[in-house]
C-alpha cells in the first residue's frame, strides 16, 4: 500500500500545497485602529456583554418569581447606563485620536497651498488702478476715522 492510496501527505486536496506553510499573510482591508480606541472599544464590548448577560438573568429570575430579580434589575440598570459610557468613551477617544493624530501635513496639501497663496497675497501690494482704503471714499466717513 503506497502513501498515495491510505491518504497520506502527497495525495487529496493537499497534494499542490507541499512547501506551503500554515500561515498566510494577506494585507489587510482596513487599517488598525490605534490602540487607545482599541482599547476602549474592547472594554464597551466586555460592558456591553456583562449587562446583556445580566438583563437576561434578570428576565429569567423574573419569570421564577425569585427575590434576587430586583437585585439584577437595580444591577442591570446600572450596567446599561455604564454600558452606554462605554459606547461614548469610544465615540470620544475615536474623535480625540482624530484630532490629535489625523491631520497630515504634506507639502501638497491643499490647507498648504492656500496658506501659501495668502501670504503671497498679503506680501503684494495694491494693484494699480486700485483706491487704497486710507484714502477711499469711505474713509471719512463712520466711527473708524483715521482723520
Amino acid at each position: 500500500m503506497s502513501s498515495d492510496e491510505d491518504g497520506g501527505a502527497g495525495s487529496g486536496v493537499y497534494a499542490g500545497v507541499a512547501g506551503r506553510g500554515l500561515w498566510v499573510e494577506e494585507p489587510a482591508r482596513r487599517r488598525r485602529m490605534p490602540d487607545p480606541v482599541r482599547t476602549s472599544a474592547v472594554r464597551a464590548v466586555v460592558i456591553v456583554a456583562v449587562t446583556l448577560t445580566q438583563a437576561t438573568i434578570t428576565f429569567f429570575l423574573t419569570l421564577t418569581g425569585s427575590w434576587l430579580a430586583l437585585p439584577m434589575a437595580l444591577c442591570a440598570i446600572a450596567g446599561t447606563i455604564v454600558a452606554t459610557w462605554g459606547a461614548l468613551d469610544v465615540l470620544i477617544t475615536r474623535q480625540m485620536w482624530n484630532q490629535r493624530y489625523g491631520v497630515l501635513s504634506e507639502p501638497s496639501s491643499t490647507a498648504r497651498r492656500r496658506r501659501e497663496a495668502c501670504r503671497a497675497a498679503r506680501g503684494r501690494e495694491a494693484a494699480p488702478g486700485r483706491i487704497p482704503r486710507e484714502d477711499g471714499p469711505l474713509a471719512t466717513s463712520g466711527p473708524y476715522t483715521t482723520r
